[in-house]
């Protein structure tokens, strides 16, 4: 583990003040809003021309942080009297300091790591590579597109022992920047996706940008590429070391495949609508011949799911297991994504970079779609092409009629500066986003194919959502932000050493389990738990690679359990005959003893643990215990507070005997989200956390320190005027009065998860921040409320079914449930939306 006092020879760096008391090192932070346990962060004070990290020690002082690395030169807000506890250490430059601890860090693991680089496509071939990898493998990737300075050694510090494989893409913008990531990341294993304009004015040249890129692989046992890029299959030729590095390249050429510059063929492609079929031959280290079928049509697509198909062909993976995994590829956010949009018109969304390079492959995406559509390009300038203004924009042009575009909306001071080249297309011109946004006017647009293709600086995900601000209906808001605000909320209620579980369990309490766990992961939680098999197998396939507890495990998903490095709750002697006599068989995970203390459900009672340990003891050679749980029957309840102690005790009394029995140490844990805040003395060695994460509190003795996560939005579909004496909704129980009253009709219904009980003005909404109560019975796909009194309310407005304003807590208790119930009934059909402040 790494302390303090180590940081001064490790950085190069000089001591100025140790800490009055710090615990190891566990956290490396940048930003003062994202602190999440203060005792075990180490901040560095990053500057740059836009920002000083310094301005911000006072701040992260007063939240409890202790730990600093300091650049030499820079000013102390305060002087050093102003942190008495805190320890600094002074470096030349803490970027560097930075990426030094995180490369020390990542000589701690002897295991594979991919470096993944090139122009385009890094974040998608690396969260496909760990998508086609997770079944075999237990993984630690870059979180999103964390590929530059300060993204890498933060995604190379996520590496824990616990890890069989590492996946971390690289980007870079001007040389002598891949040097130090290659130290950070010190790859075993390389992939080269492809090379095209991004960030080409950083360089003399295209041959300099790719040997730049290159020196990320010098080091690597076997790189992957695509031979048909002639600048990478060259600078591989000459920079890499031929003892020391096998070129594991595929070709569409057969004539370099015959030249043996290839390991791999790929040809016979032939594209549907939505599918490719490919047939790949290879030479090593017999010849064989496959054929498979990619979920993708696309060119971008096709080539990144090729390299993740070459990479299980040299892992020797059976070629009808490749085709499952193939099957189960997801598409990536922010990479082409086709959205229903306004007026029976679709979004191509391409708002992730935009190259030369990029345009054309998004421009083949359009190509290739089936719809008959009139096609619309909006696209933002053109970024680091490394061309003259006039020959960058008559190559976009020369471009736009293959993909059968018509009309051309440009926004930036570059493209509307060079108009005269796009004659002969509808076009409009405007100098930013907000100034289209401004103008923009749905019912232009109508009927239409539209490819939105801008680089980030230009926002342009705004003009998608534009697009589609009616569309969904129904939307679950997930904000993510507060997600983690509530995380580090119980995290600090913690006693040192305790571990955390979280539950992930319905569908993440149904806020979306993949994006949940990877959020949890990426913030270092030790473990997850879910209900069913089938959701750990979904998480491992989506990348997580944390420990998993399965709470309710059937033996015919042990194998399964085997597969996927999922971990069983234990809660009968039958399960444990079952799980022991497969275990005999092959190499289990460890299972976890579920502890019956007066819950009286699931679990081994106080009178079974003399049978319970001695079972175990038996059969050590076959079987190892990680934990033994209870759970607590009334945790939040002040009243059961004698009973709930009495659980407590009796579990105290149950664990040491089973630890004798094992002859080892065991995770106990009895605590769940309420527990945490009102038994905090009962934490041995981890907790349980739950709804608490999603923003309930469960205790009632922290109402306002928790941030609501979830808001259930819906819309109004249309407002109607109810005369007096009628009535609305089936069986007519849209109670009449003797006024006329205005009925909006909302797209949510029984079938979204909107329970039937709150009909007939039991529940409510809110519109135009007023009350709406519900009129009448709550149908299958729609409700209606009463909107009299809220001047204004009209088809298409938005309407909170449940968040700020209106609590979970305060809709269950009108229906005499729990706040567990109306989150996880929010059906599957209900887009998640996650939203980060």
């Amino acid at each position: 583990m790494l302390q303090f006092p180590d940081l001064p020879a490790l950085t190069g760096g000089s001591l100025l003040q140790l800490p009055a008391a710090a615990p190891p090192i566990q956290r490396l932070l940048l930003d003062s809003r994202r602190i999440e346990t203060p005792a075990d962060s180490l901040f560095f004070a990053l500057r740059g021309p836009q920002h000083d990290g310094h301005r911000y020690l006072p701040e992260l002082y007063r939240a409890g942080v202790r730990q600093f690395v300091v650049e030499a030169g820079a000013e102390l807000p305060g002087g050093l009297a102003a942190y008495p506890a805190a320890g600094f250490v002074v470096v030349p430059e803490a970027l560097a300091a930075l990426q030094t601890l995180a490369a020390h860090h990542r000589q701690r693991f002897k295991l594979p790591v991919f470096g993944i680089t090139g122009s385009n496509g890094k974040t998608i071939v690396k969260e496909w590579l760990a998508q086609l990898l997770s079944p075999d493998e237990l993984i630690c990737k870059s979180p999103r597109s964390y590929n530059s300075q300060v993204g890498v050694p933060l995604s190379v510090w996520e590496l824990t022992a616990q890890h069989t494989l590492g996946i971390f893409e690289a980007g870079i913008s001007e040389p002598g920047e891949m040097a130090r990531l290659a130290r950070v990341i010190q790859p075993t294993l390389g992939l080269f996706t492809n090379l095209g304009t991004a960030h080409d004015a950083g360089f003399a040249s295209p041959e300099e940008k790719v040997a730049e890129k290159m020196r990320l692989f010098e080091e690597v046992d076997t790189l992957f590429y695509c031979a048909d890029h002639a600048l990478i299959h060259a600078a591989a030729c000459r920079q890499l070391r031929p003892a020391r590095t096998r070129l594991a390249a595929w070709t569409r050429e057969t004539r370099r495949y015959a030249a043996g510059e290839a390991h791999w063929l790929v040809r016979g492609e032939e594209a549907s609508a939505d599918r490719t079929v490919v047939r790949v031959e290879q030479a090593h280290p017999q010849p064989e011949e496959y054929t498979f079928t990619l979920p993708f049509a696309d060119a971008p697509s096709v080539e990144n799911a090729l390299h993740g198909l070459v990479v299980l062909l040299w892992r020797q993976v059976e070629p009808a297991e490749i085709q499952r995994r193939l099957d189960r590829l997801q598409p990536v956010a922010m990479r082409l994504e086709m959205k229903q949009a306004l007026h029976d018109c679709y979004v191509l969304d391409d708002t992730y970079n935009n190259d030369l390079a990029g345009l054309r492959l998004a421009l083949d995406a359009l190509a290739r779609q089936t719809r008959r559509l009139r096609r619309t390009l909006i696209l933002s300038d053109v970024l680091e092409s490394g061309l003259g203004g006039a020959e960058l924009y008559a190559r976009v042009a020369a471009l736009l009629p293959a993909a059968g575009v018509v009309r051309l909306i440009g926004i930036g001071p570059e493209i509307s500066g060079h108009q005269d080249v796009f004659a002969g297309l509808e076009t409009a011109f405007y100098p930013d986003t907000e100034a289209f946004l401004a103008a923009f006017r749905p019912e232009q647009f109508r009927q239409e194919l539209l490819l939105v293709k801008g680089a980030r600086r230009y926002g342009f995900e705004r003009i998608v959502a534009a697009f589609q601000q009616k569309i969904h209906g129904t939307v679950l808001e997930v904000n993510l932000d507060a997600l983690v605000h509530n995380l580090n909320f119980y995290r600090r209620r913690l006693l040192p050493g305790v571990k955390l579980m979280v539950m992930v369990k319905a569908f993440a309490y149904g806020s979306g389990s993949a994006e949940v766990a990877n959020l949890l992961q990426f913030h270092r939680v030790d473990y997850l738990a879910v209900a069913y098999a089938d959701e750990g197998v979904d998480l491992r396939q989506h990348g997580i690679s944390l420990p998993i507890m399965v709470m309710n495990p059937a033996p015919d998903s042990f194998e399964v359990l085997r597969q996927y490095h999922l971990e069983p709750e234990i809660y009968s002697f039958e399960r444990l005959h079952d799980y022991l006599a497969a275990a005999r068989r092959a190499a289990m995970p460890p299972v976890h003893l579920k502890l019956d203390t007066g819950m009286r459900r699931l679990g081994f009672g106080e009178e079974d643990v003399p049978e319970l340990g001695a079972l175990l003891h038996a059969n050590a050679a076959h079987l190892r215990v990680a934990s033994a749980l209870t759970h607590l029957a009334s945790a939040d309840e002040a009243g059961h507070d004698a009973f709930s102690r009495g659980q407590l005790a009796a579990f105290a009394r149950m664990t040491p005997l089973l630890e004798w029995a094992l002859g080892y140490p065991i995770l106990k844990h009895a605590l769940n989200t309420a527990g945490i805040v009102r038994f905090p003395q009962a934490q041995p060695d981890m907790v349980r956390l739950g709804i608490g994460l999603y923003g309930v509190d469960a205790s009632g003795q922290e109402p306002d320190a928790l941030r609501p996560v979830s808001t259930l939005r819906t819309t109004i579909s249309q407002v109607k005027t109810l005369p007096a004496g009628h009535t609305v909704g089936y069986g007519r129980r849209g109670e009449a009065t003797a006024h006329d009253r205005r009925i909006a009709t909302l797209a949510i219904g029984y079938a979204d998860g909107y329970d039937r009980r709150f009909g007939n003005g039991v529940g409510e909404v809110l519109i135009r921040g007023q009350r709406a109560p519900v009129v009448g019975s709550v149908c299958m796909d729609m409700c209606m409320v009463d909107v009299t009194h809220i001047a204004g309310a009209q088809a298409g407005d938005g309407a909170v079914v449940f968040g700020a304003g209106l609590t979970l807590t305060d809709l269950a208790a009108r229906i005499g449930t729990i706040s567990y119930e109306l989150l996880t009934n929010v059906s599957e059909r209900v887009k998640r939306v996650f939203v980060a402040e």
